[in-house]
Order: structure tokens, then sequence, then C-alpha cells
């Protein structure tokens, strides 16, 4: 009965006259809930080392909120010591809307951010072409660092402590590694490198121990960016200012019109889910 509601209240449109029109006014929410009878059950899967994992939503946070759902979610923290869960990409998308409307509805309060990074990736980055990755440049990796530094700055917004994960590969040369060890050092942010795609777990055993011991010693005091009672505008202002690093923002007047609309039928206090490039930190992919 739940699920039916919930889809009920689905806003499909509006009609000539500018009424809106609910799922629940087709009369289609019990048809949608019966075609996801068995959907509404997280599924289980294992890793090549049989490790339990729970799938149940997709990570695609360029255009929705990019979480698993909040059923999986609260079956892994009951099946569990210590439940991982994916959040989309980057602190400008995936974490920004975990902890702002995934954590908010749940009342989740997460211990720590593993916060995902390549030493390729940085020097990407810093201006270096996919083809010459794998050749050394602590030049384009300093360049490139400040964007991991960006994401660190995000999170540290939310007051979760975070471990910084880098995905090791061979072409990381021993003065690019120590490089990111001692910016993450100057930062005050732990730093573990994985080796999981090659190793397996064996390869994940320096980042478990300082996942462990982070949680064990480092306090989180978890918080949402902003309050749901803000205006729309405010909201996005928000998000764009204090996540994406924006100057402000600029309403055009068909957005203006639809925020109207959305303030009528007094859904305008609800967190914002803001559909962006996955490509840039910036509205512009090629920044």
């Amino acid at each position: 009965m739940d699920l039916k509601e919930r889809l009920g209240r689905i806003l499909i449109g509006y009609t000539c006259d500018g009424k809106p029109v609910f799922a629940k006014d087709l009369k289609v929410n019990g048809a949608m809930a019966l075609l996801l009878k068995d959907a509404i059950k997280p599924n289980l899967v294992q890793t090549l080392e049989n490790t339990p994992a729970i799938m149940h939503g997709g990570p695609f946070a360029n255009i929705a909120h990019g979480c698993n759902s909040i059923v999986a979610t609260r079956l892994g923290l009951k099946l569990a010591d210590y439940c991982i869960t994916e959040a989309g990409f980057g602190a400008d998308l995936g974490a920004e809307k975990f902890f702002d409307i995934k954590c908010r509805y749940a009342g989740l309060k997460p211990d720590l951010v593993v916060l995902v990074a390549t030493i390729r990736a940085l020097k990407y980055n810093g201006g270096v072409k996919k083809e010459n990755l794998g050749i050394e440049n602590i030049s384009a990796l300093q360049s490139g660092f400040v964007n991991l530094e960006k994401h660190i700055e995000n999170i540290r917004k939310f007051n979760v402590p975070v471990l910084v994960a880098i995905n090791h590969f061979n072409t990381d040369s021993d003065a690019e590694i120590e490089y990111v060890k001692n910016r993450c050092k100057d930062m005050n942010v732990e730093v573990a490198f994985s080796d999981v795609f090659s190793k397996g777990s064996e390869g994940g055993i320096e980042l478990a121990e300082k996942l462990v011991m982070l949680t064990e010693t480092q306090k989180s005091d978890f918080k949402p960016l902003y309050d749901v009672n803000l205006s729309i505008r405010e909201k996005i202002e928000k998000i764009a200012k204090e996540i994406y690093g924006a100057d402000g923002v600029s309403i055009l007047p068909a957005a203006e019109r639809a925020i109207k609309k959305i303030e009528e039928l007094k859904m305008d206090k609800l967190p914002i889910c803001i559909a962006k490039t996955q490509y840039s930190l910036s509205d512009d992919p090629t920044f």
C-alpha cells in the first residue's frame, strides 16, 4: 500500500488549464505496483571471492540521486558490522545527493566517506591526453590535484570524516605516489592505495584497515548542506555555490514559471536533485 501511495503521487504533467495530473488520477498506480512487486526486493549478488553485495538501484547521479535504495541500505546495515554503499560518482553529484536526499529521508548518519580517485584521472584533470597517462608527470598531477582537493572540501561541508582511496595502476610511479601521499598529509586526510582489481581482497587490506581505524577514532557529526524549508531558489543557489563553486545562479523565465507551479502545489519543501554533467565540477564538461 505504501508503494501504491508513493507511485500515485508521481506528477505526470498538467492539463491545458494548468492543473496538475498525478499517476493516481489516471488510476495506474495499482498496475505500476503490480509491475514492481518483485523489483521492490533487493537483489543479493556476490563478488568473485563470495562476499555478499546488495544491488538495488543505479549509480547515475548526473541525472538522478545515484544511490542504492533505502530498503537495501537498511538491510545491509542489519547484516554486517560495516556496510559500504556506493553513491553515484563525485562529491558534487553522488555524495551531495546521498547526503541531502537519501540520508535525510532515511534518517541515516554515515560514519565515513571513502573518496575514490586515481593518479591517472588526476593527471587527466591536469591536462594530460589519455594516451600519455601512463607516463610520469608530476607537474600535471600537481595541476589536477586541485580537483581532488575540491571533492575533499565538499565532503567536509557535511561534517563526515573522509578517507581517500587511490585505485592503483602499475603505471603509477613512485614519485607520483609519494606526491599524492604528501598532499593528502598536508590536508590532514588519510590516504590508502587499493589493488583489489589485480590482487583481489588482499589488495584492499590497507584500505580496509584504515577505514576501520578512522571509524573508531574520528567522530562523524553529519548534517545536510541545507534546510529543506528554504525556498527553491535558495536551495539551488546553496548547492551551486557551495558544491560547484559557482558565483551565482541565473534562473530563466521558463524555470521561474516551473518554480512558481511547484510552490503553488506546496511541493517546494523538498530536497533539490540537480541534473548535471559528470565530467566536470562546473556545468562545462570540457572544463
